[in-house]
């Protein structure tokens, strides 16, 4: 078989894919009519965050359809806070001066209605002398020191 009985096929090569670093480059191949595709570089960094997905939790919010209110604080915690502040003879406006939060605050944990904040409470806790947190609810705090006097 001789060489010209084989068919060879002449075409222009494939153009390369190139980076582009710069915006006039990136100009100069839009005006050109070239592909322009944007990509990503991942890294370590990027994927890290998928990593402490709890799956399952997330999955089962997704199947329910019902949306549960936040737990907010017992009707207990309530009366003791107005008690003791009444007690005291403050107004909720003092009160909350005193602990530095909002009028609205006081309002809300006195009607049951916040969502337990730990600080909240213990500053509460403090102000008015009364355990907010635990089984007791209500019951004087021991005054502070008492605890290193019974222990000697």
């Amino acid at each position: 078989m001789a060489d010209w009985d084989s068919k060879l096929i002449v075409s222009k090569p494939q153009a390369r894919t190139a980076t582009v670093r710069t915006t006039s480059q990136l100009n100069a191949a839009a005006r050109s009519g070239n592909i322009i595709a944007t990509e990503r570089a991942s890294s370590v960094a990027n994927k890290s965050h998928h990593v402490n997905t709890d799956h399952r939790r997330i999955a089962e919010l997704d199947r329910s359809d019902d949306v549960k209110p936040p737990p907010t604080v017992k009707l207990g915690v309530g009366k003791a806070i107005s008690a003791a502040r009444l007690r005291l003879g403050l107004t909720q406006k003092d009160l909350a001066t005193k602990i530095n939060e909002k009028n609205s605050v006081i309002n809300d944990y006195e009607n049951a209605r916040a969502i337990p904040n730990q600080q909240i409470l213990g500053k509460l806790e403090r102000i008015l002398g009364v355990k907010l947190r635990g089984s007791d609810i209500g019951a004087a705090l021991p005054a502070p020191g008492a605890k290193k006097a019974a222990a000697k």
